[in-house]
């Protein structure tokens, strides 16, 4: 089956971000290279359609966003869905915030950002993207970043050359994790984090055939560390994901019951408390905790339903509260 060029995939969502600008609260402008800029909660309110228009586009415009409501007796009753048919694509090959961009800016100050979105696969030279024998070519690229400030022209520089485009032929969408467009952005990877945990865990993702989440919208807090903290704790206590896979029900089983965040070794404590127990250093924390707090697996060869994991209420409380 022919794989979409991502990037073409999205252009139209971008072009409606940016006709709806004022509308959204999001600020348009041009960089000094040509470059487009989408400020989604820098020095632009943004919100949380802002939040749910951005990681439409991270996931290249492959899935769906949206916000839902549970149990109104809950106390977090309002929910961000996602889901897509191309689960590994989108999620892996655009939304998962795998592109490690640092250098010096313009004043010689040291700066470091993850990219996210369809440029990845024109521009990233992940490892990833061998094993999902994918690579894009379009004529532009849209990059998301979870920033606090535009980036530098050093970092459109190096982003341009590495997907071979003209500075012009670029966006760029930013908003940082502490607003309401940038939380609502992170807090929507939570199908994206259960793909990861699925590759971190080997099930072969080709056989990963379709798949939804959802998790409880995270209250925007200021500072960068808490805002992380509770986007974090909204998928590792609060989310809840759904894969349909084909191939052997044993391994259906496995992935549903190895899968939750429950059998990480750090498990039990909001994450902001985690991050400072490690001193800032997030290679210290175990990578089996990036994951959904429940899972269900179908097996599409038998129809059979396997679950594991549980939301942990309380530690959600001790986060949003």
């Amino acid at each position: 089956m022919t794989k979409p060029s991502l990037n073409t995939q999205v252009a139209p969502l971008v072009r409606d971000l940016i006709d709806n600008a004022d509308a959204l609260r999001v600020g348009v402008s041009k960089g000094s290279l040509g470059e487009t800029l989408i400020d989604c909660g820098v020095n632009s309110v943004g919100g949380l359609e802002a939040g749910r228009r951005l990681a439409e586009i991270c996931l290249a415009g492959l899935g769906v966003v949206s916000f839902e409501t549970a149990s109104t007796s809950d106390k977090w009753p309002f929910l961000i869905s996602v889901h897509t048919s191309q689960p590994v694509l989108a999620c892996l090959g655009s939304q998962y915030a795998g592109w490690s961009i640092s250098g010096k800016d313009a004043d010689g100050k040291d700066f470091y950002m993850l990219g996210s979105g369809p440029a990845r696969a024109m521009g990233s030279s992940e490892p990833l993207f061998k094993e999902l024998d994918y690579r894009d070519k379009a004529e532009t690229a849209v990059l998301v970043l979870e920033a606090d400030n535009a980036p530098p022209a050093a970092l459109v520089e190096d982003v341009a050359k590495a997907c071979g485009l003209p500075p012009e032929k670029l966006t760029f969408l930013f908003a940082p994790t502490s607003s309401l467009a940038g939380s609502v952005q992170v807090a929507g990877r939570s199908l994206e984090v259960a793909l990861h945990k699925a590759h971190e865990l080997h099930f072969p993702l080709e056989d990963i055939v379709d798949g939804m989440a959802t998790v409880p919208i995270p209250p925007p807090v200021p500072g960068f560390v808490e805002a992380m903290g509770r986007t974090n704790d909204a998928i590792i206590y609060g989310g809840r994901a759904q894969l349909y896979v084909k191939g052997d029900e044993a391994a259906a089983k496995k992935l549903a019951k190895e899968l939750p965040s429950k059998n990480s070794k750090d498990y039990g404590k909001p994450f902001a408390e985690i991050f400072a127990a490690v001193k800032g250093d997030f290679y210290q924390i175990d990578p089996m905790l990036f994951s959904p707090a429940k899972v269900t697996v179908t097996c599409l060869s038998t129809g059979k339903s396997f679950e594991g994991g549980a939301i942990d209420d309380a530690v959600l409380n001790r986060s949003f509260s």
